[in-house]
């Protein structure tokens, strides 16, 4: 039996004819554009080590932490001292392989494996390019020449879903890989089926800080972009697209892939900014109703956190536990994953 699903999510937020992609994809969050004088060079990425590690959850204590950083993006601060209870949390993100145990148990089909509703433009049926209707998901796709402009890197891909996450001339999904394309109701169902939940953004930074300072450096011991981004990543990190689960050094909490890799979903809605009058004990995102973007306006955006391999020094320094962006919560994308946090057992 197929599971059931809200519908509420996949959202286009304004309706001039097109430009309908460009607010879909604006899931970068970074204002670095990239040099115009780079020159794209094939990635080489060398062999490195990987080992799957185990499913079972890290429980945390919970404790102190200063919550945010003040030196990078403004979105990102004030920081503050905040403090969150103890919780268990995944060690790496859902994996394909979690994600399909799921799906063959229930027979869920995800939001990108189903046909678009074109009501959710706001704007005539002719004025809506037919492909936009068809299952598919949002696929980075590295431009021809240097460009500092997001939309020409990012592209609606009919076909692409978490099992084709490169589009149905790409290869099938890989089983260590994180599952990614999905929206916000998807993770909430695997969730679900799991007996856990999508993190606050103050429990996963916290998990994510690991008690260490806050840095601006690109890290070692993550997948990021290494080269003049979008056109050239030289993969020096071992991957030039998304690593399987498990290839870095854990942090201190033996968290895999806190940052890079893939950005990871929270269950917080977005604003930018932290609420220096919000509760420093468990402190909660902003209300549904006073969730916005302004980039992506009309949307009622949800955090993400840590960055991606799209990071890179040039043009998007999110590789960093206290980094933030809102991400519209009903399309999925090539480079978003999410992990759990589940209550500790009392």
């Amino acid at each position: 039996m197929v599971m059931a699903r809200s519908r509420y999510a996949r959202s286009v937020p304004f309706g001039a004819p097109l430009c309908l992609i460009v607010p879909l994809l604006a899931i970068g969050g970074c204002s670095d554009p990239a040099p115009a004088d780079s020159e794209p060079r094939p990635a080489a990425a060398p062999e490195r080590t990987c080992a799957t590690p185990s499913d079972e959850p890290v429980s945390l204590p919970g404790g102190r932490f200063l919550m945010g950083q003040d030196d990078v993006y403004p979105e990102e601060g004030p920081a503050r001292e905040v403090t969150v209870s103890g919780f268990r949390i995944d060690r790496h993100e859902v994996t394909n392989r979690q994600f399909a145990a799921f799906v063959e148990a229930t027979g869920y089909r995800t939001i990108a494996e189903e046909p678009v509703d074109p009501a959710l433009f706001g704007v005539p049926l002719d004025q809506i390019p037919p492909y936009m209707l068809k299952p598919g998901s949002a696929v980075f796709t590295p431009p021809d020449s240097p460009s500092a402009h997001y939309a020409d890197w990012w592209e609606y891909v009919p076909g692409a879903n978490w099992r084709k996450p490169y589009g149905p001339a790409g290869p099938d999904y890989r089983a260590d890989e994180p599952v990614v394309h999905l929206a916000y109701d998807d993770m909430a169902a695997y969730a679900h089926w799991r007996g856990g939940r999508l993190p606050t953004e103050a429990e996963w930074e916290y998990a994510a800080r690991a008690g260490a300072a806050p840095s601006t450096e690109q890290p070692t011991e993550a997948n990021s972009w290494q080269g003049a981004f979008p056109v050239q990543n030289s993969g020096e990190d071992g991957f030039d697209r998304i690593a399987p689960v498990g290839c870095y050094a854990p942090n201190a909490h033996g968290l895999h892939d806190m940052v890079g890799n893939v950005w990871e979903m929270t269950s917080d809605f977005y604003a930018p900014g932290h609420d220096p009058d919000a509760p420093a004990e468990n402190p909660p995102g902003p209300s549904e109703n006073a969730a916005y973007d302004p980039v992506q306006p009309g949307l009622r955006p949800r955090v993400i956190k840590g960055g991606s391999y799209l990071c890179a020094p040039n043009y998007c320094r999110r590789y960093r536990p206290a980094a933030r962006t809102g991400r519209d919560p009903g399309m999925g994308a090539s480079n978003v994953g999410f992990r759990l946090v589940y209550d500790e057992r009392r």
